[in-house]
């Protein structure tokens, strides 16, 4: 069995009040290749995260806002096609409507509503009643109008 041989004592050749003892503590980097540490301006990335944090969540608040606003017209759009619809149904009827076709709807000299299948053109020029509405009788039977008078109720 040979004898240990004994290693020199390792001396370091960077002299030794040029080395960090703890160099993951040094404020900068410590070595080539490493990572540039700068101090964090916490203001300036606070700043930064609130002002994207305000531009998307007022991006999406518009977006909740025009689809509230588009629920509303429809929803309006729907209230009048309603009572439209109890206007038509109201009036007097000599026709058995059927759905997707277009009528005409006329009052009366007593204030009556009349639906009919002729248009204003083919009374000619002097018709016997005051037109109000082109309407069309959809899937749902509520009425849609195609074309109105102004002093069509709503």
């Amino acid at each position: 069995m040979a004898a240990k041989e004994e290693k020199p004592e390792f001396k370091n050749p960077i002299d030794g009040k040029k080395v960090a003892l703890n160099p993951q503590l040094l404020p900068y980097a410590h070595e080539r290749g490493a990572a540039v540490v700068k101090p964090v301006d916490r203001g300036k990335i606070t700043g930064l995260a609130m002002t994207a944090m305000y531009e998307q969540t007022n991006q999406q608040l518009d977006q909740i806002r025009a689809q509230m606003e588009l629920l509303a017209a429809q929803a309006n759009e729907i209230a009048h096609r309603m009572s439209v619809s109890e206007r038509i149904y109201e009036a007097e009827m000599n026709i058995d409507p059927i759905v997707n076709r277009t009528y005409y709807l006329y009052e009366r000299s007593n204030g009556k509503s009349l639906l009919s299948l002729v248009s204003p053109a083919e009374w000619g020029p002097r018709p016997p009643y005051h037109y109000l509405a082109t309407v069309r009788l959809l899937g749902d039977h509520t009425w849609e109008v195609i074309e109105r008078r102004e002093d069509l109720e709503d």
